[in-house]
């Protein structure tokens, strides 16, 4: 199971994550910050577990791409 969790509100709108993982975030016409597909908010915090193991490694070269540290990325 991999667990992604993105802090959405300290997004600066930089794209890399929507770049590097475009099947799990895209960026939001409204306020131009990114939106981590089919996840839920509890206060501020995005997460979405997902079975599909294959997500992984393109949502934590995302992560690490992210130049405010937004995103994080578990595998377990």
């Amino acid at each position: 199971m991999v667990v992604i969790t993105l802090q959405r509100n300290k997004c600066i709108g930089c794209n890399y994550c929507v770049e590097l993982a475009p099947q799990q975030f895209q960026m939001s016409k409204k306020d131009g910050k990114s939106v981590l597909l089919k996840s839920i908010d509890k206060k501020g915090f995005f997460t979405l577990k997902s079975n599909d193991d294959l997500i992984f490694d393109a949502c934590n070269n995302a992560a690490k791409a992210c130049p405010v540290h937004i995103i994080s990325v578990k595998q377990r």
